[in-house]
């Protein structure tokens, strides 16, 4: 499988990314270890089960959330 730079949409901001790269790929790429996120992928939530298969392509968007604990 050929791997080409390209770029998605992270919380508004471009960011690079080698595709094809799955959710959860990226999400540890950046430190974010995917229990620890929410996440909504082109409007729709996506369950951290799915992360692995849930491939991004070029101009996807992505919001991610941090899960915070406390009160």
């Amino acid at each position: 499988m050929e791997t080409t730079s390209d770029s998605i949409i992270a919380n508004g901001r471009r960011e690079e990314v080698a595709l094809p790269c799955t959710l959860e790929a990226f999400l540890v790429s950046r430190g974010l270890p995917p229990k620890s996120v929410v996440v909504e992928h082109n409007g729709e939530a996506v369950v951290p089960s799915e992360f692995g298969a849930r491939t991004l392509q070029a101009n996807d968007r992505i919001e991610i959330v941090r899960i915070v604990a406390g009160g």
